[in-house]
């Protein structure tokens, strides 16, 4: 524990909120996160701490409660459980484990600044709280990770440790757990964040080291004896994204399982974490369809020392989607034919339009020096504007002839040539 003895209001809320190791429904239920909230806005308006609902005073403040906002017995029925509390503390203190509620000082405040209401009421941890507040790169995928897939977890988490990054995880076997090791075993910091079974990991072997060397804390906002629930394992998810800088998805399915689910909700709803996919070598549909999303190509290796200076120039950067390509090549054949499509002449039959691959080229050649800043292959190029490893070969090599891109060796690959991309499309079309 951060230290024996609770805050009173961390205690008030530990009364309102927590099962103490009841894995069955009992009776009077913990108040939910959502129903927490309502209570915290009700005592916020009326100059209520939390502790002060401990006291005779505070307690007859709660029979103005308004009857349809929550249930007043219920909620003090809660509040009498401190022979609970007692025997709990006691339990979690003897196991190592420290307990934050959202009113400490030591709570970590990027949970409050990126998910406002939805930052958990209390956090059960182990090890190094310090590292809550630390950010670092969210690395998250599949539980069947291929080798693949599990080769390059550990490659960028090593990266991360030596680089100084910090990686974030959930803990959960494949892509998460081989992240966390492969941080601590290179002698960086990592952060688990734990949907289920914090006092089991808490003593595992493969987390002692790390744990004991303050290099590595796991953390949970559910119970710490509580079995695995895929409720919990989905509401855990936006926790890792809002306790890093930036997140990270290896191998994701389509439309379906944990991490597709934690990335889209990351993406649609916490704007300030930036979510990167891999998409060099094999990679799964999700994927390609995070992209779509809005998500970012992870940058391609080698990271060398600037691993955080590539992720902030690809966070600038504008990715087009496969439906801009299309756009733009739509937009070339209105220039080519000089027949504008939403302005079709009247009474003018409709044509047929062949398109050599010279018009084609110059459609996609904009979007293919988007992805060549930094050196890519053209195997992982073709798999991001979805064409034909052939057609790619083609373009590039066209490319290189017209001195707008360069082909390295050791190993093989195509990178932007400044000086000769310097004319736009519509400048070669005009």
């Amino acid at each position: 524990m951060l230290n024996h003895v609770l805050m009173p209001d961390t205690q008030a809320i530990l009364l309102l909120c927590a099962s103490f190791g009841q894995n069955r429904p009992s009776q009077p239920q913990p108040l939910t996160l959502s129903e927490y909230n309502v209570l915290a806005g009700w005592l916020k308006e009326n100059h209520i701490r939390p502790a002060g609902l401990l006291d005779s005073t505070g307690k007859n403040q709660l029979q103005k409660i308004p009857a349809g906002l929550l249930e007043l017995h219920r909620v003090q029925a809660l509040l009498e459980r401190g022979v609970m509390l007692s025997l709990a503390v006691e339990k979690w203190t003897n196991q190592g484990l420290w307990v934050l509620a959202r009113s400490d000082t030591q709570y970590p405040q990027r949970l409050k600044h990126t998910l406002k209401h939805l930052a958990p009421a209390i956090l059960y941890g182990v090890g190094n709280v310090e590292l809550l507040s630390q950010g670092g790169l969210a690395i998250v995928g599949s539980r069947d990770v291929d080798e693949e897939g599990l080769d390059y977890t550990q490659r960028i988490a090593q990266t991360c440790a030596q680089q100084g990054m910090q990686v974030v995880s959930g803990g959960a076997r494949g892509v998460d757990s081989s992240a966390m090791l492969a941080a601590i075993d290179a002698g960086g910091t990592a952060v688990g964040v734990l949907a289920d079974s914090l006092t089991k990991a808490a003593v595992a072997g493969k987390y002692r080291a790390g744990i004991k060397e303050g290099r590595l804390t796991l953390v949970s906002a559910y119970d710490p004896d509580s079995g695995f629930n895929v409720g919990n394992a989905m509401g855990r998810n936006k926790y890792i994204y809002a306790l890093a800088d930036n997140a990270l998805a290896v191998s994701c399915s389509y439309e379906k399982g944990g991490t597709w689910a934690g990335a889209v909700e990351a993406l649609e709803r916490i704007k300030d974490v930036p979510v990167f996919v891999r998409l060099q070598g094999t990679v799964p549909e999700g994927n390609r369809q995070l992209v779509q999303k809005g998500a970012k190509p992870f940058p391609e290796a080698p990271w060398n020392n600037s691993l955080r200076e590539l992720l902030e120039a690809a966070i600038s950067k504008v990715v087009p989607t496969t439906t801009e390509v299309e756009a733009r090549q739509s937009e070339v054949a209105d220039v080519v034919t000089n027949q504008p499509l939403d302005n079709p002449v009247k009474d003018t039959p409709p044509q047929v339009f062949q398109f050599s691959p010279k018009d084609i080229y110059e459609a996609v050649l904009p979007f293919i020096l988007s992805y060549l800043e930094q050196p890519l292959d053209e195997k992982s190029l073709a798999e991001r504007l979805d064409v034909q490893l052939g057609q790619m070969r083609a373009w590039l090599k066209r490319a290189v002839e017209e001195g707008k891109v360069r082909k390295t060796k050791k190993p093989v690959a195509y990178v932007i040539n400044q000086e000769g991309a310097l004319l736009s499309l519509l400048n070669q079309v005009k």
